[in-house]
This record gives structure tokens, sequence and C-alpha cells, in this order.
């Protein structure tokens, strides 16, 4: 049935069929990039953890922030706002480690929503092309003056076609933001955890810590400070 059946002339024809091929393309480059980019980011942020942890604990604060500049999963960059922090702000660091989390979260749910759209959009496209294709049955319908089964067919297939085009690009499209989105969410909690993890323990140290930690931290601040406007 289907090896007869014109697809590139109800390709043309349908508005609908050829905006579910675009959702489709659109849907698989997203799908695509998402994946290679939690890959890229997948890490391991219980080794990363416990390695600033150790080098903490040796007071080797740059070398702590070295491990958290180099981590690829988002316990890294979160877990520098807490390291790189001055002793004296360690108890004050709540906002800019809720901005840290906040810049990975746009990171990680870049082009998600585009997957979303897609997903409700796509069944919404596949009714719209079911109602063109009901409507253009009943149009030939009344030129012909026959409700022959021939002269339907095409208004009929129409409709039916796009409405399971339009199911078939939905369904991987909320499937793939379901997944990302939930991964996501499990990389943010598990960075948030470990960063106030370490943060707990350096504020109960801070008051005890040696003269070089302290020395280490105010380099360390100093260094990360962003240079002033106009100053080379």
């Amino acid at each position: 049935m289907f090896s007869e059946f014109d697809w590139l002339k109800l390709t043309a024809e349908s508005p609908a069929m050829m905006t579910l091929i675009a959702f489709s393309i659109v849907t698989f480059g997203v799908a695509i990039e998402r994946t290679i980019y939690f890959w890229r980011r997948r890490g391991n942020p219980d080794d990363t953890a416990r390695e600033v942890a150790q080098r903490l604990r040796k007071g080797e604060v740059k070398e702590a922030l070295w491990t958290c500049g180099h981590a690829t999963h988002p316990v890294g960059p979160v877990l520098e706002v807490v390291v790189g922090s001055p002793v004296s702000e360690r108890d004050e660091i709540d906002e800019q480690l809720h901005v840290a989390l906040s810049r990975q979260k746009l990171l990680l749910e870049r082009n998600l929503n585009i997957l979303g759209t897609m997903a409700g959009g796509a069944p919404l496209v596949g009714l719209l092309g079911t109602v063109w294709g009901i409507m253009r049955a009943f149009h030939d319908m009344a030129l012909v003056g026959s409700a022959a089964p021939s002269v339907v067919a095409a208004g009929i297939a129409e409709a039916l076609v796009t409405t399971a085009i339009g199911l078939v690009v939905a369904v991987p499209a909320l499937m793939s933001y379901n997944y990302f989105v939930r991964r996501s969410n499990v990389m943010l909690v598990m960075a948030e955890n470990h960063a106030r993890t370490i943060r707990a323990w350096m504020n109960s140290e801070g008051g005890q810590e040696p003269p070089s930690r302290k020395a280490a931290s105010r380099d360390v601040a100093r260094v990360a400070a962003p240079e002033p406007v106009g100053v080379r």
C-alpha cells in the first residue's frame, strides 16, 4: 500500500506535511546537539569533589581551583565559586552559588524549549493536516459530484498520514525533552550538594585555618578578581 503512495505529491500539496518535515529535522538536530553536549559534560562529580577536598586539606587552594576549572561536569564551576571565595566571605556566598547554579542550568537547558515546542506543536499540526485533508476530500467530492472512494482517497490519505507523522515527531521529541530535563536536574543537584558540603567543611575550618591557608585564599581571590576597565 505504501509503496504505491505518492509521498512527493502529498508533501508538495500539504502545508501541514511540509511543516511536520521541518519539525522532524529540527527535533533530530536539537536532540543530537544536546546528546553531544551532555556527553562532553558527563564527568565524574564525586571524583572531582573528592580531589578538591583533598587539595584543600593540604592547603593547596590554587591547585583545588585548577581542578575545578578543568572539570567538565557542572560541579567544577560551582565548586570554583565556593573554593575561590575569601575566608571572610564564606558565610555570604549564597547569592554567588545561586548565580553559578543558574548559569549552569541555562547551559544545560539550552534549546530544550525547542524540543518541548516540537512535542506540543507536532500533534496540533498533524490535527490541522487532518482537518485540511478532510476539507480537501469534501472539496473533491463536490467538484466531481460523487463520493466514490477514488475521489476522496487523496484527502482521506492526507488526513491520516499527517496525523501519524505528527505523532511520530512528537513522541521522540517529548521523550528527549523529559530525558534531558531529568539529566540536567540530576547534574545540578549533585553539583549543589557537593558545593554545599565543601562549603560547610570550609566554614567549620575557617576560624582555625593556618596563616598559609588564609594567605593562599587571599591570593586566589586577588588573582580571580576582574581587571578594572582601562587598566593594562
